[in-house]
């Protein structure tokens, strides 16, 4: 198997594996789940406390210690999932590392354009027996696929990375205390937002890479060197979870140390990727942990709440995981 068979797919889910098995262009595309799209309902008794602004004409949320600037603190990037800035869930998260000490900005990744909602097809209607439901569930499982690739196609590393690095180099300035008392910036990712915690972390040219894996070098097409093209590590150290999008390449130049909370049997991010990513950390001597959960969805690591206590239970252990990385490092 070639490392562009073994890219992840897109994005995050409790993974709706196909209630379809055929292998039509709805199923053989890009997936985008309930935990990308849409938030889980919000845990009773909690809300966001922090402020949406503009930072470097980029749209922010910003979550800061009761403490800042009285006391030092560091500053953190939380780069979210598909459903972006706005979301209750992703600013709740961002406040429980404020809570922590952290300065922490999470930028608008996707302009004002979020993940599509594309909740599931409810089951009784997924299971109907007739010819006709059988028909309808294909054509709304193609619409959803095409929607998601049209979605994927206008937020690709081309137009993501340019706007992390004008965030980056804003925080440097705006908040350049709470960098210098960090030694640096770092970064927690979850679903799309984990590999862009990776290429931040990488020192490398700049790369857009397909859904399959395969990549093209884009500053060698443009006619430049590649060695001339080279940038980062843009942070000190980062955290991500259930990332999604992830080939094996993008663990490739890692500079700085990296933690990973990934879900067991995750299609988004199968074993062979993490496998193989964990062999070249190792390989290239990177500092690096990775967790595997077993028994949770893909997207559990982001506050929402669930019934079943063992989902409860891995999100605080993973939400421990990540924030001691970044504190330790």
């Amino acid at each position: 198997m070639t490392e562009a068979d073994v890219a992840t797919k897109a994005p995050e889910s409790d993974a709706q594996e196909s209630a379809v098995q055929d292998d039509t262009p709805a199923q053989s595309g890009p997936k985008m789940g309930e935990h990308c799209t849409s938030d889980r309902p919000t845990p009773t008794g909690l809300a966001p406390k922090g402020e949406l602004r503009k930072l470097a004409g980029v749209d922010i949320y910003l979550a800061k210690p009761e403490s800042y600037p009285t006391n030092p603190s560091k500053l953190l990037l939380l780069l979210s999932s598909g459903t972006g800035v706005k979301s209750t869930n992703n600013q709740i998260q961002a406040d429980k590392f404020a809570d922590e000490g952290f300065v922490v900005v999470m930028p608008d990744l996707f302009e004002g354009n979020p993940a599509p909602n594309s909740s599931p097809v409810p089951e009784a209607e997924a299971q109907g027996t007739s010819f006709l439901d059988k028909l309808k569930f294909k054509a709304v499982e193609l619409a959803k696929s095409l929607v998601i690739d049209e979605w994927l196609a206008r937020h690709t590393e081309e137009k993501v990375m340019p706007i992390l690095e004008k965030v980056i180099d804003a925080c440097n300035s705006e908040f350049a205390d709470a960098v210098g008392n960090g030694g640096g910036i770092y970064a927690v990712g979850y679903c799309f937002g984990g590999r862009y915690v990776l290429l931040l972390a990488s020192e490398r040219g700049r790369v857009q890479t397909g859904w399959g894996g395969a990549q093209k070098q884009a500053d060698e097409e443009a006619g430049e060197g590649a060695n001339s093209a080279k940038k980062g590590p843009y942070i000190k150290a980062g955290a991500l979870a259930h990332a999604t999008l992830v080939s094996p390449d993008d663990f490739q130049d890692l500079k700085v140390p990296v933690s990973l909370v990934c879900v067991e049997d995750d299609p988004m991010f199968p074993d062979e990727v993490r496998e193989t990513g964990e062999n070249i950390m190792s390989k290239e001597n990177v500092e690096h942990e990775v967790q595997v959960y077993p028994g949770v969805p893909h997207g559990f690591a982001v506050i929402g709440d669930y019934d079943d206590a063992n989902i409860k239970d891995a999100q605080v252990t993973a939400f421990e995981q990540m924030l001691k990385w970044v504190k330790e490092h």
